[in-house]
């Protein structure tokens, strides 16, 4: 099943047109990300890294303050907002015709971020964990990614939140489905709403497999879909246990696979190569 093309997603600065892939590139501004923790925090080295990124023409810029790796301990808010809210407002000002999305689970920094001119909130735990979040995002028309996973930002990376029954792709669907009702309760617009399978999130890597061959499950939802397979765990291994450093390969084979059953957002470390990637197997898929 493919989304239509014709679609568009909301945000708190205008629509994103869904007529080509978008491609979402990650600044993580935290000291322990498992590929590049601590090479951008600070708001220097963090504007330096948006200009190189945007340099590579990424739809837009996804800025995080708090590790989800496994093993990641939670950040306090006073904490993330130090490391975020800053770089934000500085990649706002450098850069004002970017489009910027916050990374964070936390109400009070998506809040303060939005204030600054972010126009997007990311929340790896669909609406889960900050009972506020949701006002939040409604109250700014702000649009907003809904991740799948279980359990805290300290285990939903781990193995252990990864238990499923027969059909572990129709429980992920039901529980996207259960974080698209939470943002229609709080008066989200569904427009303004795109899903995330959340791959490497709560899931082994047969998991992480199955959603990416049944992504269909979930764009019946009728939301657009957004996958983050970036130098994840699950791409190592399917290669045969490779590092993070060898893992690009692997993370474009997943974003191209997830193109062609329907995912139309794409969140990476490595902008250039995914767009580039993207590119040519939309062509041809048009073709087609």
């Amino acid at each position: 099943m493919r989304a239509a093309t014709g679609a568009a997603w909301l945000t708190a600065r205008g629509a994103v047109p869904l007529d080509r892939p978008r491609v979402v590139g990650i600044l993580n501004v935290t000291p322990d990300s498992f590929w590049d923790g601590g090479l951008h925090a600070g708001v220097e080295a963090a504007v330096v890294h948006a200009d190189q990124l945007l340099a590579d023409r990424p739809d837009i810029l996804d800025v995080g303050g708090e590790s989800t790796r496994p093993g990641a301990r939670p950040v306090p808010p006073g904490e993330e907002l130090a490391r975020v809210v800053p770089v934000v407002r500085a990649i706002v000002r450098a850069f004002p015709d970017a489009l910027v999305s916050v990374d964070t689970v936390k109400a009070e920094v998506a809040a303060a971020a939005l204030a600054e001119g972010a126009a997007i909130v990311n929340d790896v735990s669909g609406l889960r964990l900050d009972p506020a979040m949701p006002e939040v995002v409604r109250r700014a028309g702000a649009g907003v990614i809904l991740m799948h996973s279980r359990g805290g930002v300290e285990t939903m990376a781990r193995y252990a939140e990864a238990t499923y029954g027969a059909d572990p792709v129709g429980e992920v669907t039901a529980e996207l489905a259960t974080a698209l009702e939470r943002a229609r309760a709080a008066g989200i617009a569904d427009a303004a709403v795109v899903l995330d399978p959340g791959l490497g999130f709560s899931k082994r890597t047969e998991h992480s497999i199955a959603v990416l061959a049944q992504l269909d499950r979930i764009l019946a939802l009728g939301r657009p879909v957004l996958v983050g397979p970036s130098r994840k765990r699950f791409v190592g291994e399917v290669a045969g246990g490779l590092a993070p450093e060898d893992r690009l390969p692997g993370t474009l084979a997943a974003c191209v696979v997830a193109l062609l059953h329907g995912a139309r957002l794409f969140r990476v470390h490595d902008v250039l190569e995914a767009s580039r990637a993207l590119a040519v197997a939309e062509a041809a898929w048009n073709a087609s």
